[in-house]
């Protein structure tokens, strides 16, 4: 068994977030979660994580359990700040770190901006490339009833359908994970935070600016990946310096649910 994950809200930079962990003498591993989802994307292979880790899951702000603050900056280099300031709150001076879709571009600003904090990097199914929200949504989203329209438009999701695209294997999908999912996105507040993110968010990091991180990276996707396709993998491949890349067969977006057995046991070897 692992170690028992210690559940806590604390207040980092002027805003609530929650946090996930069990810090011991083991070597620390830091999970951050994607764009629309929470600590809850990891919880297939943490147990088994803090077996020989110690582990350190955070929602990021606008997310999951988080505050979904309307002062917060929702840019990567402010995400990076709060990761780093959680880093000192936990006192750990560096640590490995595991970044899921946007976590994984947020883990990678870390290492841009800290190296010297970041041990080693596994990206799954990691965004990249995206540009900065176009001038039109930038400036529409403060408009009044800008926030109703993101309202309308998420509530009238299929939470099934969105996970049917997330998942490669549709019988893996629970009601357990769609009400985890869902949840978020019935809090009025997540809608405000929402649109701040849409103004505050920069393009992901370019290709000179990845050409630049040498930490070590492992690259893991889903060869079925409909939402970051296996090409955006391909080719953070190529631009980072000193990374590898592995791809499973019939697997989705949500590689942590549909192979933690095998995520896992990379983990594990790549940050030996």
């Amino acid at each position: 068994m692992g170690e028992t994950i210690k559940k806590e809200t604390i207040n980092i930079l002027d805003v609530e977030v929650y946090c996930e962990h069990s810090i011991s003498e083991k070597p620390p591993i830091i999970l951050i979660h994607g764009f629309l989802a929470s600590t809850f994307t990891y919880n297939q292979i943490v147990p088994n994580l803090s077996k020989h880790y110690s582990v350190l899951l955070v929602d990021l702000p606008g997310f999951g359990r988080s505050e979904k603050s309307t002062t917060f900056n929702y840019s990567f280099k402010n995400y990076t700040k709060l990761i780093l300031a959680i880093m000192d709150h936990f006192k750990l001076e560096d640590a490995f770190f595991v970044g899921h879709s946007m976590g994984g571009q947020v883990s990678l600003n870390v290492a841009k901006y800290a190296p010297e904090r970041v041990k080693k990097i596994v990206l799954l199914c990691s965004s990249g490339y995206l540009k900065k929200a176009n001038r039109f949504l930038r400036y529409g989203s403060y408009l009044p009833l800008f926030q109703w329209y993101a309202y309308r438009y998420f509530q009238k999701k299929d939470v099934r359908g969105v996970m049917e695209r997330v998942f490669y294997d549709h019988s893996l999908i629970t009601d357990e994970m769609m009400e985890e999912y869902k949840r978020p996105l019935m809090e009025q507040d997540f809608y405000k935070s929402l649109l701040r993110l849409l103004r505050h968010r920069e393009g992901d990091l370019s290709t000179e600016e990845l050409k630049q991180i040498n930490t070590s990276t492992l690259l893991i996707w889903g060869k079925e990946d409909e939402i970051v396709p296996l090409k955006v993998g391909e080719k953070l491949n190529d631009d980072l310096p000193n990374s590898e890349l592995v791809v499973y067969e019939e697997a989705g977006h949500l590689i942590t649910d549909e192979r933690p057995k095998e995520v896992y046991e990379q983990i594990v070897d790549f940050a030996k």
